[in-house]
């Protein structure tokens, strides 16, 4: 299937039906592509093969987060990130180093992966960071042209493919995730407007694409009419006389404006007075509440406040485990079940997105770090109780386990120099988002030993480390 070829840049894309039928993004991205730039193969084969040759075969990407990134980009002389598309923040021709461009591209990396991993099976967790980071943004990453980038859309398709969304439309609340529920308005709302400004120039539109499925969803905001209140609104008819005194002793002062006769006013009755009066009289008791309740509500911040300055890693419960049996999860192509050993009466059952980097000798017998402190959650509908930590490289492309030193014990929990705690209880961590708050800081060092904020892990044997060694990478 080839669109007309002129003389601006062309690439070759090779996608398999398959790839296209799983990953709403892609698709969506093709029906934006111009026709007549993009020479593109639908493969029949059931893998999610993927290629894209640059510059007549001077170039091929094999990646899908990189071929992403390349059509919105150089590829095709950055056509996709001008308005109305802006898929790299408006940022793809800026002057080389600009730091706020260079920002801009390692945000969208990261968020691709955060995407790659919401697709692995991540949980409501990953819900609250996302409803948290939008708190004070319009969309996850900054753009020059105020509208969402291909982080944006990425994050958005994975959350419906991983119908994490269901979780946000069964709240009873509705502030719970309100944040994100806005975010995925408005996304949804630039995905039509540019499928719609596209349609309607069907000459430069790649043929026999499949549609992309978005679900029509509403979370019942009422309209964004705005309604401002003041405070100190009083009806029309209770306007009255008002006195005033310059000192204690001095003549009152009368307010010529409010004493003056008005045409076809009447003069309130004594039951009009006294209920204006208890009106005014109910409406400072309310603000005098609500001036407690402010205050309340301060010192508990200034207490979350603190409590959030003394949370530290020994919060979470880390124990040396051992990897005694694992087999493929039945309706997840990436997800291991595993039996581990951790000391206790029975083995623990905990589920891992690791299928694409270790295989089944590489995951039995194989000694690991295991977060014992989250609550059970099912993950395609088997349950899973902790989590397998591993260190990672920025795009999740590379995977390593990280591992407890030779000769520690079974069930020994992991400490770190010079910090003391006990571990905080399941349902405080979730309510608490502990795992959120210090995750971030769970790092390999330069020497591939296990830290946080600089402070090494450690057990009776020594400190833990990537199984590799891999340097600087995130642990989780």
């Amino acid at each position: 299937m080839t669109g007309s070829v002129s003389n601006a840049a062309v690439v070759s894309l090779e996608v398999s039906k398959s790839l296209l039928s799983s990953d709403n993004l892609f698709t969506f991205l093709l029906h934006l592509l111009p026709a007549h730039q993009v020479s593109v193969s639908l493969l029949q084969s059931k893998s999610s093969s993927i290629s894209l040759t640059i510059n007549d075969g001077t170039e091929t990407l094999l990646e899908r987060n990189a071929i992403l990134r390349a059509l919105c980009g150089r590829s095709l002389l950055n056509q996709m990130d001008r308005y109305p598309y802006c898929l790299l923040g408006g940022h793809a021709e800026s002057v080389k180093g600009v730091p706020e461009s260079a920002i801009t591209f390692a945000s969208i990396s990261s968020f691709m992966s955060m995407a790659h991993s919401i697709r692995l099976g991540a949980s409501e967790h990953i819900l609250n960071q996302l409803n948290y980071l939008l708190e004070d943004r319009c969309f996850l990453v900054g753009s020059s042209c105020g509208k969402p980038c291909l982080a944006d859309y990425d994050v958005f398709f994975a959350l419906l493919e991983g119908n994490l969304t269901s979780m946000m439309e069964s709240s009873d609340e509705k502030a719970n995730f309100l944040n994100l529920k806005r975010w995925m308005l408005a996304v949804k709302s630039n995905i039509e407007e540019l499928l719609t400004v596209k349609s309607s120039t069907s000459h430069n539109t790649i043929q026999g694409l499949p549609s992309v499925n978005v679900p029509n969803f509403d979370y019942g905001f009422a309209e964004p009419i705005p309604m401002f209140y003041y405070g100190d609104e009083e009806d029309s008819h209770t306007t009255t006389t008002v006195a005033k005194s310059n000192s204690g002793n001095g003549p009152a002062v009368i307010d010529a404006k409010a004493s003056a006769p008005e045409v076809g006013k009447r003069e309130l009755t004594d039951e009009e007075k006294k209920a204006a009066a208890e009106k005014r009289a109910k409406k400072n008791a309310e603000k005098a509440k609500k001036k407690t309740t402010d205050a309340s509500a301060s010192m508990k911040e200034n207490a979350k406040a603190s409590d959030n300055d003394e949370l530290n890693i020994t919060a979470l419960d880390i124990r040396v485990g051992k990897i005694i049996e694992a087999w493929p999860h039945e309706s997840s192509e990436k997800l291991w079940c595993e039996k581990i050993d951790l000391g206790e009466s029975e083995p623990r059952q905990v589920l891992s997105g690791l299928r694409d980097f270790y295989n089944k000798e590489e995951m039995e017998n194989r000694m690991v770090m295991v977060l014992c402190n989250l609550k059970q959650r099912n993950l395609g509908g088997v349950p899973s109780h902790g989590m397998v930590l591993c260190a990672s490289n920025s795009d999740h492309t590379a995977v390593e386990f990280v591992i407890p030193p030779e000769g520690a014990k079974i069930g020994e929990r992991v400490t770190f120099d010079g910090l003391n705690g006990d571990p905080e209880p399941e349902n405080k961590v979730a309510k608490k988002k502990i795992l959120e708050k210090l995750a971030p800081d769970l790092k390999t060092d330069e020497n591939g030993i296990v830290v946080w904020k600089g402070i090494r892990s450690m057990t009776t044997a020594g400190p833990c480390f990537a199984v590799k060694g891999m340097k600087d990478a995130q642990v989780s």
